[in-house]
């Protein structure tokens, strides 16, 4: 059933959990936007940037807010939204539940985002296309004998973010030293996420598996793309295919590049794996993104994870290529609309999100790229946008959500013509912009 923006001709109210300034100019630019009105539920740093995940109280306080608001105003609360990862992307189910507004279920969202329930699914339906898989305990000290594993293989917490705590394995001495890091710090996600858990209605498989377990998974090489999509009325759409693209360490992105650069036979079943996988997991009324590995060689195509979610860091693409934000498909499924997407109406043949990182180890910062030198570049390359993550008098370990390998200095969102633009206007950002880091030694350096 097509159900179209704005048809009861009322601006709808939509709350964004955690937006920031960055993401709120993408849902004010999408086509539709005067349709409705944004406003912002938490605090970014309260959501996000927190050194802790306290989610009991985080949900308190944002039915608090939302019932403060209903009462004051005496208007509908249409829809509640959100574009991050955890704790956000689990949040949304239990407060939408709470106010009625259309939204996935809890269980569905958790079949894509626990790593071990999302590859029993799977494994089920597309066990071909999955690495090799070990679930382990961290605290167990016998663990790696447990793992019937080749090295090398990746292990990650069954419930993470970005690559925080994610580590390449290539024997026994990684694995011990990887182990003992994720020991000390697997906490601050395992812990609210196993509240999340309690609240859901889970197999018996999965009952027992919280976020203080672990995977293990055989390593996946290749040309990395991502699909993104939504699910409405059951129906499965794709919206486009990104490239993303590492650094040499195998483990750091460099970039995303939009749209992908892959054979379209390659694309088309990357899609149908995606379908086969996504209906396995139940989700419905919701955005994804779904990664893959395409080897060459062998044309073997492995699915590495679902995110029942658009990535933020594909907004300004899409933008850029498309003519309109991924947040606009955020939104309508939000309000219980059919999705429309403009698609390549946008005013650059293509797009990439690079992200300038040091791999030298901690740092503090002492200086930083000035206001005046953003805008000279930005100015001289139209489409470009930059955004430092570091500022004076910080380290380097002070940013919060990197990898375990490297430290994100800045973003970089560039539209171009083709890929050799995109490229060339990377290196007159990085030769315009200057970051002074003073190495941090460690005892015994």
């Amino acid at each position: 059933m097509l159900r179209l923006p704005g048809a009861d001709m009322r601006c709808k109210n939509v709350f964004i959990l955690g937006l920031n300034d960055f993401n709120r100019k993408k849902l004010t630019s999408i086509r539709g936007a005067k349709g409705y009105t944004f406003h912002g539920l938490l605090e970014t740093k309260q959501v996000y940037d927190a050194e802790e995940f306290p989610l009991e109280e985080l949900l308190e306080q944002a039915e608090g807010q939302l019932t403060q608001w209903r009462e004051t105003t005496g208007e509908r609360i249409d829809a509640i939204a959100g574009y991050m990862d955890f704790p956000v992307s689990l949040m949304l189910p239990l407060l939408c539940a709470r106010f009625k507004t259309p939204s996935p279920s809890l269980e569905s969202v958790l079949a894509c985002e626990h790593k071990y329930w999302s590859r029993l699914l799977q494994q089920q339906v597309i066990p071909e296309h999955i690495p090799g898989f070990r679930l382990f305990d961290p605290f167990d000290s016998r663990a790696f004998e447990q793992i019937d594993l080749e090295p090398p293989f990746w292990i990650k917490p069954v419930k993470s973010y970005g690559s925080f705590l994610g580590f390449i394995v290539t024997g026994r001495t990684d694995f011990e030293l990887a182990r003992e890091h994720i020991c000390r710090h697997i906490g601050l996600i395992a812990e609210p996420f196993r509240r999340i858990l309690d609240r859901a209605s889970l197999p018996p498989e999965i009952a027992g598996i919280d976020g203080f377990h672990c995977l293990a998974e055989s390593m996946l090489t290749g040309s990395q793309c991502t699909m993104e999509g939504y699910v409405c009325d059951g129906r499965i759409e794709s919206l486009g295919f990104i490239d993303s693209i590492r650094y040499d360490n195998g483990s750091s992105f460099f970039r995303y590049e939009y749209p992908s650069s892959l054979p379209s036979p390659v694309l088309d079943r990357m899609a149908r794996i995606a379908r086969q996988a996504l209906g396995s997991s139940g989700l419905n009324s919701s955005a994804f993104n779904v990664e893959f590995y395409w080897q060459a060689e062998s044309d073997r195509i492995w699915l590495l994870e679902i995110n029942p979610r658009i990535s933020q860091s594909h907004c300004d693409l899409f933008e850029k290529v498309d003519g309109s934000s991924n947040q606009q498909i955020t939104v309508q499924l939000a309000c219980g609309e059919t999705p429309q997407f403009p698609g390549r109406k946008g005013s650059f043949a293509c797009a990439a999100n690079f992200f300038w990182r040091v791999f030298e180890g901690d740092a503090l910062v002492r200086s930083v790229p000035s206001a005046a030198e953003v805008a000279t570049l930005q100015a001289r390359l139209p489409g470009t946008l930059i955004m430092p993550k570091v500022s004076p008098g910080m380290k380097l370990s002070d940013l919060r959500r990197q990898d375990s390998y490297s430290f994100t200095l800045c973003n970089l969102y560039i539209g171009g013509r083709d890929r050799a633009d995109l490229l060339n206007r990377y290196q007159q950002c990085q030769d315009g912009l200057t970051f002074q880091l003073e190495p941090i030694r460690t005892a015994g350096q």
